[in-house]
């Protein structure tokens, strides 16, 4: 999609949103720029919301909302029948979420996006934050979503032998594999209906206040599962 087709069809997709929520963005721009990931290939930043400092020397009381792109067309090179409005619209409210939440004083979002990072990291094997994943969207009790990957979240005082957990209505055993320490994420395969990202088993202790200081280096391995 050219620049300029792309700049009509944010305009049309700013209409849509109600007016009221666009209360303290100074305006909604196309950049033709592309902002490539920093270190993971394949990922590119599509929008950003920029808080401007008020008089006082605060700030989140304006925004500009910036949509790149450069980055939608990078991402549209690698994958055929790009989404190009979907994309866009989920960008827009993204940002726009990101404007209202620095506007009540309450960093939900900016949460999430640190945890998506830090998935990224558990992915390529880098380190990671062990409790990265309860700022994710609760998608049910002790489940949480980020992107495409869930994780299911278990407290334990100690590594179990074997345990059951409940995915889509159905029921599997799990045996963690030899070494495994907590915390852990265990990368279930086998489910009959997978996710469309990881379906991830977090076993890990109540955190302490030693956690805070030094948290324990996360174990990480994938597990088959056996239906029960």
């Amino acid at each position: 999609m050219r620049l300029r087709d792309f700049e009509a069809m944010v305009r049309r997709l700013s209409d849509e949103v109600p007016a009221h929520f666009f209360e303290g963005v100074a305006e909604v721009v196309v950049s033709p720029r592309a902002i490539p990931h920093p270190v993971r290939a394949e990922i590119y930043t599509l929008g950003e919301c920029i808080p401007f400092a008020d008089e006082a020397g605060g700030a989140g009381i304006q925004s500009r909302i910036v949509l790149y792109h450069g980055s939608f067309a990078a991402l549209a090179a690698l994958e055929p029948g790009y989404a190009w409005r979907e994309e866009a619209w989920e960008t827009l409210t993204h940002e726009l979420r990101h404007h209202l939440e620095w506007r009540a004083q309450a960093p939900d979002l900016e949460a999430f996006d640190l945890a998506a990072e830090h998935n990224f990291a558990r992915q390529d094997g880098e380190p990671f934050d062990p409790g990265y994943h309860l700022d994710g969207e609760k998608a049910a009790e002790g489940v949480y979503r980020i992107d495409d990957d869930y994780f299911l979240d278990r407290v334990v005082k100690s590594v179990p032998a074997d345990l059951e957990i409940i995915w889509h209505g159905a029921r599997y055993r799990v045996v963690p594999p030899p070494g495994t320490t907590l915390p852990a994420f265990l990368t279930l395969d086998d489910v009959a209906e997978p996710p469309p990202g990881e379906l991830v088993l977090v076993l890990r202790r109540r955190a302490g206040l030693r956690d805070l200081f030094r948290p324990p280096a996360p174990f990480v391995s994938t597990v088959a599962v056996a239906p029960v």
